[in-house]
C-alpha cells in the first residue's frame, strides 16, 4: 500500500515514514502561504506559514522552520511591525542553526537585512547582506533543498539594491538594479515589475525624475494583466515618489495616467 501524508488544511495526520511527512507538509504550507501572501490574504498567508512551522518542528527539520519563519517574518517587514520582523527573522537564523545549508544561511540573512532596511537600521542591514554574500559563497559541493535553487547571487543583489533604496541610498541602490536587470530573465514579469518598482524609486530619490517616470511607466505597463497584490501596492509606493515631481512633465503624465493608483 502506498504511504502518503493526508492533507485536511491543517497539519497532516503522518502515516508510516513521519518525519517525511512532516517535512513534505511544511514545504506546502510555505507554497500555499506564498500564494496567500502575494494575493493580499495577509491574515490566511500568516496562519498557513504557522501551520508550516509547527509542520517542520515536527519533522526535526531546521531548513524548512527556518524558511517558514523567515516568510512570516518578510510578510510582516511588508504589511507590518518592522522590528517584530527584525525579531522574528533572528528566530528563523536559530531555527537553521550553524550546520543549515548555505542557501537557506543567505536566504534568511538576506530577510534580515530587510527587515534591518524597513526599520531605518542601515548598519545592520549592510552587515546581514555581508553575511548573506558570505554564505552564499560557500555553497560549492553543499546539498541544497531543492526548493532554494533561486538563491543566487542576482536575487541577492537585487535584495542588497532594494535595501538601499529603502534606506534612500539611491547612488548605491541604481547601478545594482540597472546591472541585474540588463540580465534578468524577462519572462519573470512579476519579479521584474516589483524590481523596475524600486529603481523607479531610486531614481525618484536621486533626483531623476524624467528617468524615474519612464521606469515607472514600464513597470506600470508590464504589471498591468497581474493579479498580484504585491505588485498593485508597489505602483501605489512608485506613484506617490513621483507626486513631488508633478511639474515634471514625465512624471505629471505618469500620475495623470494612473490617478486612482496615485
Amino acid at each position: 500500500m502506498t504511504r502518503r501524508c493526508v492533507f485536511t488544511g491543517a497539519a497532516p495526520t503522518p502515516r508510516g515514514q513521519a518525519g517525511r511527512c512532516w517535512s513534505t507538509s511544511a514545504n506546502w504550507h510555505r507554497f500555499v502561504g506564498w500564494i496567500a501572501s502575494d494575493a493580499g490574504q495577509h491574515d490566511q498567508a500568516a496562519q498557513t506559514y504557522q501551520l508550516g512551522i509547527s509542520a517542520a518542528r515536527e519533522a526535526g527539520d531546521g531548513s524548512p522552520e527556518a524558511n517558514l519563519i523567515g516568510s512570516l517574518a518578510y510578510q510582516i517587514a511588508n504589511v507590518g511591525d518592522a522590528q517584530e520582523s527584525v525579531a522574528l527573522t533572528r528566530a528563523a537564523l536559530d531555527a537553521a542553526g550553524r550546520h543549515a545549508s548555505p542557501r537557506i544561511r543567505a536566504l534568511t540573512w538576506d530577510r534580515l537585512a530587510w527587515a534591518h532596511a524597513r526599520a531605518g537600521e542601515a548598519q545592520p542591514a549592510i552587515r546581514a547582506l555581508g553575511e548573506a554574500s558570505a554564505a552564499l559563497a560557500s555553497t560549492a559541493g553543499a546539498e541544497e533543498p531543492s526548493y532554494l535553487y533561486w538563491v543566487s547571487p542576482d536575487e541577492l543583489q537585487i535584495m542588497e539594491a532594494r535595501a538601499y533604496t529603502e534606506l534612500r541610498r539611491p547612488l548605491r541602490a541604481v547601478p545594482l538594479l540597472t546591472e541585474v536587470l540588463t540580465r534578468y530573465d524577462a519572462t519573470h514579469v512579476r519579479e521584474v515589475a516589483l524590481y523596475l518598482s524600486w529603481l523607479a524609486v531610486a531614481l525618484a530619490d536621486a533626483n531623476e525624475p524624467e528617468e524615474a517616470a519612464h521606469t515607472a511607466s514600464r513597470m506600470l505597463d508590464m504589471s498591468a494583466d497581474l493579479t498580484s497584490d504585491r505588485t498593485t501596492q508597489r505602483a501605489r509606493v512608485v506613484l506617490a515618489r513621483l507626486k513631488p515631481y508633478a511639474d515634471v512633465p514625465e512624471a505629471r503624465e505618469m500620475l495623470t495616467r494612473y490617478p486612482i493608483s496615485a
